[in-house]
């Protein structure tokens, strides 16, 4: 049995303050989607464990103070910056508030921690100062980094823009502060440690790799007679392609539909079925109509489902029933939603420019292409229908590779073992 390191002295405080936080999160909202899912999902798993778990997160919009997910976990919802949605990049004038009323709160017992574990620049600055000031460790989770993300977007738009629309020159300078500041960075790729490493001068010992998990009881392949069905029930064919994100410049929507012209050249009776966006939010449907004027331009409408928002107890079957999952982000951290595909057993065309992209094996467990060259990912979409063997090959190695390493558990715990490291080697306690 697992033993309760944090029982007799209290408990694991989560933070992750951005976006829409909550026991059951509204996924699709703004600044609402992987992270999100990667923090509950350890916070789960921690308290399963016997774990007590504090997430801790903004309060606005009339949300209640606490959502009690089970004996072991609540979020607490902590106010500051107002009523208002607040976007990431604009969290740097809040940060201090946040940290004035969080620590009133434990100072009037609201509860004992034993380890601080943030997520993303803004919690991380914050937790930095609240592990100071409790005498405890602190183990940061970035999930993306500033100069990657700045790196990356220099060639699309100018410095002035960039820094007014994004802040990258504040946020690049916390980030570096909190690196350099927590007993422990996890990343969750390879690719991340080596930029931490280059531009944020961080130990190699201080980082450790640990990636993303996955709901394994949830994604999972099936049998072609029920995939036929599924395929009924959900209006896809047998040439689809399947993109599910919310909607946001970095996913690189619009790149997928300029490579559309190669795969119907290819497989003309191709269509894609494009999840993309919330239920109701104004801004996901006006980036969504910029994207159908863009499919009438390149000529590709007639071959698109504009399918919205899929809820979310439909997405592991809407995986399942597509013939090609693609992720063709300019920029992606890791690419959670393409794991997931490939847990269902759907091949997978993955962005060269994400974190998941230096794990996989090309041709046996996924395909990898870059979306800026959209002859070259047209063509890998086309790959799967047009070779049925390869196409097993994909579902069957591309599943094996996400259950295999990806499950939530056993990242639970190697991210617990860091934690007891880090406090026994912490200066401050």
């Amino acid at each position: 049995m697992q033993r309760n390191l944090y029982s007799s002295n209290g408990a694991i405080l989560m933070m992750s303050l951005h976006g829409y936080v909550g026991a059951e999160p509204e996924l699709g909202k703004p600044d609402t989607g992987g992270q999100v899912v990667y923090v509950l999902e350890l916070a789960k798993q921690f308290s399963q464990m016997g774990y007590k778990v504090d997430l801790v997160t903004r309060r606005f919009e009339g949300q209640p103070e606490y959502d009690e997910v089970n004996e072991n976990f609540r979020v607490w919802r902590i106010p500051f910056g107002g009523k208002n949605f607040i976007r990431k990049e604009d969290m740097h004038d809040h940060l201090d508030e946040f940290v004035a009323n969080f620590l009133a709160r434990v100072a009037a017992g609201g509860g004992r921690y034993t380890v601080v574990y943030s997520h993303y620049w803004d919690a991380g600055w914050a937790g930095q100062q609240i592990a100071e000031e409790l005498g405890i460790p602190h183990v940061h989770t970035p999930h993306s980094l500033g100069w990657w993300k700045r790196t990356d977007m220099g060639s699309k738009m100018s410095e002035e823009q960039m820094e007014k629309d994004f802040r990258f020159e504040q946020r690049i300078r916390k980030e570096f502060l909190v690196y350099r500041s927590c007993s422990h960075v996890i990343a969750t790729t390879e690719q991340q440690t080596q930029i931490l490493r280059d531009q944020y001068d961080i130990l190699e010992r201080h980082m450790t790799v640990v990636p993303a998990g996955l709901d394994e009881s949830r994604f999972t392949p099936v049998r072609q007679e029920i995939r036929r069905k599924l395929q009924e029930r959900y209006n896809f064919t047998e040439k689809d392609v399947f993109i599910v994100g919310r909607m946001a410049e970095n996913k690189g929507y619009d790149l997928l539909l300029r490579s559309l012209p190669t795969l119907i050249a290819a497989v003309p009776e191709a269509r894609l079925v494009a999840g993309i966006g919330s239920d109701n939010s104004k801004k996901d449907a006006a980036g969504v109509a910029e994207l159908k004027k863009l499919a009438q331009q390149v000529g590709v409408n007639d071959h698109i489902v504009w399918a919205n928002y899929i809820q979310d107890d439909d997405l592991a079957n809407n995986y399942r029933s597509a013939s090609v999952f693609a992720m063709s982000s300019r920029y992606e951290p890791f690419g959670m939603v393409a794991i997931e595909a490939m847990a269902c057993g759907t091949p997978s065309v993955v962005s060269v420019h994400s974190g998941l992209a230096q794990l996989l094996g090309f041709g046996t467990q996924a395909l990898v292409a870059d979306p800026e060259r959209p002859t070259e990912f047209g063509t890998m979409l086309s790959l799967p229908m047009l070779y049925p063997r390869l196409a097993n090959e994909l579902s069957v190695e591309g599943s094996r590779f996400a259950r295999r390493n990806f499950g939530w558990q056993g990242i639970a715990r190697r991210i617990l073992a860091i934690f007891e490291r880090s406090k026994m080697e912490s200066p401050i306690v």
